[in-house]
């Protein structure tokens, strides 16, 4: 690579920056009389140094005319309350996201009450994700002027007839920032343009406003471009423009009142009035629920439970057990956990009448199906014989698959039913799998999705009769009769819709469908995978598995030659795979209504980043609720809520008047559910909410049946309750606490705790806020805190407390080892320790190693949870398997039984195969090795064993049960040892590794067993500086930091220093930009001010103009640290003045010894090798980029290499790992995108955490 051009891609974002550099200054308020302006300068991305000089000259302007000025970045002065003492609001140099949902919804009525805003410079730089906004500010900022930012050009008034241009001269010579626009509102009318002639960097042509004015959605608005530098403020032609702007956005001469009864916007309600109620915990694996017109709550777990909850009495019990199948059987006839189970159920439309329900769910025996049925509900019995089969969808049961399933009504009768692709997505690295080998069936979604005559991976609409059979609505996808079809689909296309709704008033179907797991787009593969929340107003194709999200196509790829071929073309799919038995001709694909993948997404950025579930749920109208006790107010009428089993969010969409997408909001912001799986509103106006819990196939302790209760009139306490200790040996003491409850209407409090043994006996009481509670009888008991306000309203919870059983005690130590960061290709040394007052331990011989569960699992930034769930399960049933085994040998067992000799009674593999298909055999054997009994294989009879638990009987029978199943060995590691930790091939080493220990008790005195468990997470050792904790005296652009004052300073929280002997960190001080002069980096512990246990060496300023001689990364060798502490990095240079800038920090890297001598020429060498296998002349150009500070990047072709050329700076680039991405230096990456006819077109340009976009001319 030319050494003129290595540090290109690191400058490139440095310059943008660099043009626009500022400094902060936090907000102060100065208070007058009437009237009043608040003048707001929040920035969220880049800061303008010229906001002070801006404030300043607000204050001059309301001395100089008789108003009051407030100034101020705090966003929360944006309520309904605050912004009624002012007659304009104005928006100084903001930039980027500013205002939370509620400040935006106050806003927005402040304006319609017929409040001003006025906007300078930056305020179109300002809230990208909110349209109303765009609008309102008239224009949003495209691209600043090249090669200079500051340039002097000419303005061209257009319109004198406004007081803001009438004393202006025709031209108008001015030296500032002159912005290009986009999404110019039509509405805006101009007052100034520029001339694009005058000035280099231009790109709105003839058209280029600088000023306009308009009156807006009740209120007025004014926006001037100017105010990049202090000389504006000072400008006596711009100040008078800025004032007379400012007057006609306060009213001009005849202000007017602000008049709220003609907001149209509805209000946002206050987080406060939500509730979440907690009515059941530690559920098994909860699905889906179904409301009754009473208010009981049915919902159904996957194991096969039914369990009803009554508000009456506050109770959940179980109904009934339906035998369902949760294995699948490979050919090898391995048993693994299968997504099948009972997944879904509703209730009929007439249920009041007819008492009838409808289950989905896999049946247990030895056909692989799933099917529909409906059972009778009489008073709070299932009756079981009412089961009436209406429909059975055919499945395989060789390898863990996608089963969807969820079950809604329509208010036509029409039920509809989701099914998922039974596919295994894991042979095909998260692309599309469609794997046509022989014997590959399972992992080909063709053969189901993408299969018109099949019933998996679609949502099947159909018509419930009375008789148990059902009818074909008019309009599904196939009409009856058409050959290679299935009538009942409604959609098809789909992977695994999990949760589905029917809007009630437009019959508009939705569901969430969890897409694929690959975290980016692949070579000839095609896209990352995304989520998807799907609308269908009449039946269609959803894409999958040739699609995804909006439409993006995969690669038709040959698993057998490992080659791809051409791109699926949405238009015409066609399905030629030997394992589809339907239609080749595919009806078109149809895109998603909202897509997200695992990062940041462009299109609906609220929705965040991490894994991803998506869920539909049902649309809300008030109407419907008239006569609720606690209905959702009329805010959000006709917003479709959504929500996110990974990411725990609830969120409300909200659609235009032909339900088109228009934007999305949080629900209970602050609230992060765990893993919600269902919501279905009550008669009542409650919001029923099922949590699955934190982790699959089991049961979890945060598995919870709850209700969200919205309160309009006084608000119920918020309760926080604790316990200092869970459980413990006889006699014990516990504390019990209700620190951090609150109440929103600041009402005084009475706290009343409740003390009850599960098995009964004398409750006891407490009326104190945290009383100490002494234990010393054994037992489960449930501690309630009920707190009532002055008027009445209360609150409960509680919490469960084990006397006679003590937590055991795990340690995961790694004396030598960093527990922040995991290094490629170092050992990483540790040792568990587990200790248990009952058990004994580790050391003592006590407890076993095989005991313990231990796993490192490398997570990609799109990782399949699922995958690491079963292996922790794999290991903890490992370690448990040990368990049963040690409890059978200390009890009388022996006597009669073993393993496989005959003895008295059979042998335990004689057990097994006889109970080998019994679904109850656990929990019905462990009943009888606690009671004893008889008769079942001879005259002997077995003895009781009424001193054994319940939980130790069942891991008995289990260890036993266990004998009939292949053993696979066990997944769990070394107590104590060294493991290596590598970065899977391709991945980029973003990811994290999830180190796991966990032991579970045997339990003690009748006590259930307890587990604990430590986990640790390790993270890339390489950070960008824009990720920092903590931010004092600097600027944040992306990613990047800018010191912009000596004693300016980052912070990163919780830092493990073992074993780091320095710190890295990529860094330069560009005087010509920045006028940067240039210091150290000192290395501080827990502070500032703290211990300083390094330092770099001096950053001298780099002189000239192209910002392309970056020098190379400067090190702090770190002395005198270890342990965990927050790590502060403070930027001095004692001989420069305050307030001059010092350099820009784009990243740091923690390193070893070992890390600091590795190197990456090998990895560079083979990415080298590969060039000659690209076509590099496809991306031979020029393309016209927005947002850089040059017009073009030029990508040529030399010495058989991709040469980039862009702002006088050249280089060769590196073909990456995928197709159609290269490398530059500093981990930027150039992507280039192509049209439908493969010729490309575009060029995205990532560096620093920005993205620069271009197009091919």
């Amino acid at each position: 690579m030319n050494r003129n051009f290595s540090s290109l891609f690191r400058t490139l974002t440095l310059a943008v920056i660099t043009s626009l550099l500022a400094f902060g200054l936090w907000a102060y308020t100065f208070v007058k009389e009437q009237p009043r302006i608040l003048v707001f300068s929040k920035t969220a991305a880049f800061r303008h140094a010229s906001i002070e000089a801006g404030q300043k000259a607000f204050f001059a302007l309301g001395k100089q005319h008789g108003f009051a000025v407030d100034t101020t970045e705090n966003a929360s002065r944006f309520t309904e309350e605050n912004l009624k003492k002012y007659q304009a609001v104005v928006f100084l140099n903001t930039t980027g996201d500013v205002l939370n949902n509620e400040q935006q919804n106050a806003f927005e009525r402040y304006i319609q009450a017929g409040g001003g805003y006025l906007g300078l410079h930056a305020a179109a730089d300002t809230e990208y994700g909110w349209p109303w906004y765009n609008k309102l500010a008239g224009a949003w900022f495209e691209s600043h002027p090249n090669p200079d930012n500051v340039q002097k050009g000419t303005f061209v008034v257009v319109d004198k007839t406004h007081p803001a241009t009438s004393f202006l001269p025709e031209k108008w010579e001015r030296t500032d920032e002159f912005y290009s626009y986009k999404n110019i509102s039509s509405a805006i009318k101009v007052l100034v343009k520029i001339d694009e002639k005058t000035y280099r960097g231009g790109t709105n042509g003839d058209n280029h406003p600088m000023a306009w004015y308009q009156e807006f959605d009740g209120g007025r608005s004014f926006y001037t471009a100017g105010g990049h530098t202090d000389a504006t403020f000072s400008e006596p032609l711009f100040v008078k423009h800025l004032y007379a702007g400012l007057h006609y956005v306060m009213g001009g001469n005849s202000p007017k009142p602000l008049d709220y009864t003609k907001v149209k916007t509805k209000r946002m309600p206050e987080e406060n009035r939500f509730s979440k109620v907690i009515l059941e915990e530690k559920l098994d694996e909860p699905m889906e629920l179904t409301v009754l017109p009473d208010n009981r709550v049915l919902f159904v777990e996957r194991k096969g439970g039914v369990k009803l909850y009554s508000p009456a009495t506050g109770k959940v019990k179980l109904i009934a057990t339906i035998p369902v199948n949760t294995k699948v059987t490979d050919k090898k006839g391995t048993v693994g956990n299968d997504e099948g189970g009972l997944l879904s159920i509703t209730k009929d439309p007439d249920f009041a009448k007819n008492g009838w329900i409808y289950l989905f769910y896999s049946p247990e025996g030895k056909e692989a199906k799933n099917i529909l049925t409906r059972y009778q509900l009489k008073g709070d019995e299932l009756v079981m014989d009412s089961k009436k089969v209406i429909l059975e969808v055919a499945t395989q049961r060789e390898i863990t698959g996608h089963a969807g399933g969820s079950l809604t009504f329509d208010t036509k009768g029409n039920l509809y039913l989701s099914t998922g692709d039974n596919i295994n997505p894991h042979g095909s690295n998260g692309y599309s799998p469609s794997d046509e080998r022989p014997e590959r069936s399972p992992w080909d979604a063709q053969m189901t999705s993408g299969n018109t005559n099949d019933l998996r991976g679609k949502i099947i609409r159909i018509k419930p009769q009375p008789d148990g059979t059902y009818t074909i609505p008019e309009g599904n996808l196939f009409p009856k009769g058409t050959p290679k079809t299935r009538p009942e689909i409604y959609t098809m296309g789909h992977r695994n819709p999990y949760r589905i709704s029917v809007d009630p008033k437009t019959g508009f179907l939705y569901w969430g469908d969890i897409g694929p797991d690959a975290s980016q787009p692949g070579e000839k593969r095609g896209p990352e995978g995304q989520d998807e929340v799907g609308q269908a107003r009449k039946a269609g194709n959803y894409g999958w598995p040739y699609f995804v999200g909006d439409n993006k196509a995969y690669y038709k790829y040959d698993f057998a030659a490992s080659q791809s071929g051409e791109l699926y073309d949405p238009a015409k799919p066609v399905n030629n795979s030997p394992n589809n038995t339907g239609l080749n001709e595919l009806p078109p694909a149809q895109k998603a209504f909202i897509w997200y993948p695992y990062g940041e997404s462009k299109e609906f950025p609220l929705v965040g980043a991490g894994g991803r579930s998506a869920m539909a749920g049902p649309v809300f109208y008030s109407d419907q609720f008239k006569t609720a006790k606690r209905a959702f107010p009329d805010y959000y009428d006709g917003k479709l809520l959504i929500y996110e089993w990974m990411r725990g969010w609830l969120m409300a969409v909200t659609m235009d008047k032909e339900g088109n997408y228009a934007s999305m909001e949080r629900v209970m912001p602050s609230y992060k559910f765990s893993n919600p799986v269902d919501i279905e509103f009550s008669s009542e106006g409650d919001l029923y909410m099922i949590e699955y819990g934190s982790g699959w196939f089991t049961q979890n302790d945060d598995a919870r049946l709850v209700r969200i209760e919205y309160n309009s009139g006084n608000r119920k306490p918020v309760i926080q309750l604790a316990t200092d200790k869970k459980g413990g040996t006889l006699p014990f003491k516990a504390r019990l606490s209700s620190k951090g409850t609150s109440d929103a209407d600041n009402d005084v409090l009475k706290y009343v705790w409740k003390v009850t043994a599960q098995n009964g006996g004398t409750a006891r009481t407490f009326n104190e806020p945290s009383p100490t509670v002494t234990f010393d009888k054994a037992g489960i008991y449930k501690a309630t805190l009920t707190v009532t306000d002055a008027k009445g309203a209360s609150t409960s919870q509680s919490l469960e407390i084990m006397a006679g059983n003590e937590e055991p005690l795990l340690t995961f130590d790694t004396p030598t080892s960093n527990q922040t960061f995991f290094f490629p290709n170092q050992p990483f040394e540790y040792e568990v320790k587990v200790s248990d007052k009952e058990d004994g331990s580790l050391s003592d011989g006590k407890i076993k190693p095989e005991e313990v569960a231990i796993s490192f699992d490398y997570l990609p930034e799109g990782y399949d949870i699922v995958a690491i769930a079963q292996g922790h399960r794999s290991a903890d049933a490992s370690a448990g398997a040990v368990k049963g085994l040690k409890l059978i040998e200390s009890s009388d067992c022996k006597a009669c039984h073993s393993i496989d000799k005959k003895s008295v009674g059979p042998t335990y593999k004689q057990v097994a195969a006889k109970y080998k298909d019994d679904k109850g055999a656990s929990e019905k054997l462990a009943k009888k090795v606690i009671s004893g009994g008889s008769g079942v294989w001879g005259e002997v009879s077995m003895s009781a064993h009424p001193q054994l638990a319940e939980t130790d009987a069942r891991e008995m029978v289990n260890y036993i049960l266990g004998l009939a199943e292949e053993k696979q060995g066990v997944v769990s590691l070394p107590v104590k040892g060294s493991y290596t930790m590598a970065i899977p091939k391709g991945d980029k080493g973003e990811g994290m590794y999830v180190v796991r220990a966990a032991y579970k008790d045997k339990g003690s005195n009748g006590i259930p067993a307890i587990s604990a468990e430590k986990i640790m997470t390790l993270r890339n050792a390489k950070m960008p500086a824009g990720k920092a904790a903590k931010l004092e005296g600097v600027m944040k652009y992306g990613t990047v930091i800018i010191a912009s004052t000596k004693g300016s300073s980052i912070g990163f929280t919780n830092i493990d220093l073992t074993g780091i002997e320095q710190i890295k960190f990529t860094a330069a001080a560009p005087k010509a930009q920045l006028n940067a002069a240039g210091g150290i980096i000192e290395v501080h512990l827990d502070s500032p001010t703290g211990k300083l246990v390094g330092q770099t060496d001096m950053m001298s300023p780099t002189e000239g103009g192209s910002l392309t001689n970056m020098p190379p990364p400067v090190v702090a060798k770190i002395s005198g640290a270890s342990g965990k502490h927050d790590v502060y990095f403070v930027f001095q240079n004692e001989k420069s003045p305050a307030g001059q800038a010092l350099f820009v920090v784009m990243d740091l890297e923690f390193q070893t010894g070992k890390s600091a001598n590795s190197t990456s020429q090998a990895a560079k060498a083979t990415t080298q090798a590969s060039v000659a296998t690209k076509e590099l002349g496809a991306y031979v150009g020029k393309y016209k980029m927005t947002g850089l500070p040059f017009e073009y990047v030029e990508i040529t072709t030399k010495e058989d290499k991709l040469h980039i050329s862009a702002g006088g700076n050249e280089g060769d680039l590196l073909p990456g790992q995928e197709a159609d991405v290269f490398a530059g230096d500093n981990g930027a990456e150039l992507l280039f995108g192509r049209d439908t006819q493969k010729k490309v077109t575009t060029l995205t340009l990532k560096a620093q955490g920005f993205t620069f976009e271009g197009t091919k001319e």
